[in-house]
């Protein structure tokens, strides 16, 4: 039996699906006491199905991953693709539930593995990097427009000065605070990640917060999907040839992220540079060569991480 539950704010809607049949069980609310009403549901259960919605799902995925029982946590365009398969256009929390538990059954997707503490920590932290600087990005782009009217008031134009200033202030401490951290806890990952010719820190600490260290990751082609990067071509027969694009689902900040990482690889990373190389040779678009680049890199991150081992020649063929 496979329990489906679809995670929203407030509620949690769960189906049950065994031996191809699937039953709606109802609706329970997304905290403490919704949880233990939902355990009488679920406990017979031999696996527990949830998207990765938000922050949603962490919850009712620690308290069931606490009782003992195994969880599933699946990206949200997969469950979207197993919908798109059947032929399903209905769009409910009950029957996002009903499709989720039937994924669950006729898939059986690996078990989630609930990150430490100090991860989820330091993924906040970044997190909240990343509000901060767009905050800031808002302000600055307010005053940069206000700047070039002839009225721009003297004292607005200072308090956002002040604004601005603040959040470098704020974005200058938390970024300290996260690589000493990252430092701490995972240093030979960091380490590990950094001696790839191309990885430098940032890059090095997005990978290892995206993925938990790749934890949750069985092959470095996952994670090319998670990140957008899969390559998406569109031909059929002999007169369809349309262009091959990226499928951009993944995390853009991590993305762009990565390209300037590819950048730096080209010229020193010899297996990146022999790619790139050979791709161009062979009439391949900049945009196209440096996203094999990029795939080259994570497979290289991939492999010295699993292997808890520093890059060395060996890998850039790899």
């Amino acid at each position: 039996m496979v329990t489906g539950i679809d995670c929203s704010k407030d509620f949690l809607d769960i189906a049950v699906s065994e031996n191809g049949r699937c039953i709606y069980n109802g609706k329970f609310s997304n905290d403490k006491e919704g949880f233990k009403e939902l355990l009488v549901h679920i406990r017979e259960s031999s696996l527990v199905v949830m998207e990765a919605t938000g922050p949603y799902y962490l919850p009712v995925a620690f308290f069931c991953y606490e009782e003992g029982m195994p969880v599933s946590v699946v990206n949200p365009l997969v469950i979207r693709r197993f919908c798109q398969m059947r032929m399903s256009r209905a769009k409910t929390d009950k029957k996002d539930a009903v499709m989720i538990a039937r994924y669950g059954e006729t898939e059986k997707p690996s078990l989630w593995k609930a990150p430490s503490e100090m991860m989820m920590k330091l993924q906040q932290i970044r997190t909240y990097i990343e509000g901060l600087e767009k905050r800031k990005s808002i302000v600055y782009n307010q005053h940069h427009a206000f700047s070039h009217t002839s009225k721009f008031s003297k004292s607005l134009a200072e308090e956002m000065e002040l604004e601005i200033s603040n959040y470098d202030a704020k974005i200058l401490c938390k970024e300290k605070e996260l690589a000493e951290l990252m430092e701490k806890h995972y240093g030979s990952t960091m380490g590990n990640l950094r001696s790839i010719p191309g990885i430098g820190p940032k890059s090095a600490t997005l990978m290892v917060l995206t993925t938990d260290s790749f934890r949750n990751f069985d092959s470095y082609k996952q994670v090319v999907s998670y990140y957008g990067l899969s390559p998406r071509i569109f031909e059929s027969g002999k007169s369809v040839r349309g262009k091959a694009h990226i499928c951009k689902m993944g995390m853009s900040l991590v993305r762009k992220t990565l390209y300037m990482a590819a950048k730096s690889a080209i010229k020193h990373n010899r297996g990146c540079k022999d790619l790139y190389e050979r791709l161009r040779l062979k009439g391949k678009p900049y945009r196209v060569a440096l996203i094999a680049v990029v795939n080259k890199l994570i497979k290289q991150a991939f492999a010295v991480t699993k292997k808890n081992m520093s890059y060395n020649e060996d890998l850039a063929t790899c």
